[in-house]
């Protein structure tokens, strides 16, 4: 409990699925908060929920949050005004409160929209967790940079011609929530050349992980958590990296 007597709110980041892959920090925390919040949709628990329920030791009280998501930013933002109201229940009870969400809470987490709303009331401490870029990397067996090499994280939403200037300006780029928009970068690694420069990986380090050969994607959609590594120094044939 915090000196004023209001709880602490933590953004533990649990990794990108693979539950062996939280910090040791991570643990601790989820397995000594009173309150263990987690983005989840409408319906069901959500995979941060998922990743960490093996590594529970205790029965905390479960706080799902339902946040959409959603390109416009209007309903988003009334769905996290709500949870922060919510959130401040337990926190102004004077209990501990950890908000769990995929990879790191600062790399596209969700927790940062929670934790502008919160830090200015209550006492907040981040967990940084391992990202899907060095989780992707790792399960394709391809370095991400070296040397002074510049490395691009890309959104795939990004406006195509946004998106090939970006691709065109750097050294190697993880291109990331590929999701339906997938015609649109092959278009792009095609017209720069670089698909023979491209791996694809969906759901990395969990059990349904795949990886697949750019040229045999023959859907137009894949899922949300899937990336694109591109790396313009190393070729990548159906054996492996060159």
């Amino acid at each position: 409990m915090a000196k004023n007597n209001k709880g602490i709110l933590y953004g533990v980041g649990v990794g990108p699925g693979d539950p062996e892959l939280l910090t040791l920090k991570a643990h601790r925390i989820i397995n000594e908060a009173d309150v263990l919040a987690y983005p989840a949709p409408e319906d069901g628990d959500g995979l941060a929920l998922e990743i960490v329920r093996p590594l529970l030791t205790k029965d905390p009280e479960l706080f799902p949050l339902r946040l959409p998501i959603t390109v416009s930013p209007f309903p988003a933002q009334q769905a996290y005004d709500q949870a922060a109201k919510l959130l401040e229940i337990p926190l102004e009870a004077g209990k501990s409160t950890a908000i769990i969400c995929e990879g790191d809470p600062f790399f596209y987490g969700s927790f940062m929209y929670l934790f502008e709303r919160l830090s200015g009331k209550f006492q907040t401490e981040i967990v940084p967790g391992v990202s899907s870029p060095m989780a992707c990397a790792a399960v394709l067996k391809t370095p991400l940079v070296s040397r002074n090499e510049i490395l691009t994280v890309l959104p795939g939403p990004l406006e195509e011609k946004e998106l090939e200037q970006r691709l065109l300006n750097t050294d190697a780029a993880a291109i990331m929530k590929v999701g339906r928009h997938l015609p649109k970068i092959r278009r792009i690694l095609r017209h720069l050349r670089l698909e023979h420069c491209a791996l694809y990986v969906e759901h990395a380090t969990m059990q349904s992980q795949q990886i697949i050969p750019i040229e045999n994607l023959v859907v137009k959609k894949v899922p949300y958590f899937s990336m694109i590594l591109v790396h313009k120094k190393i070729s990548h044939g159906k054996t492996g990296v060159l």
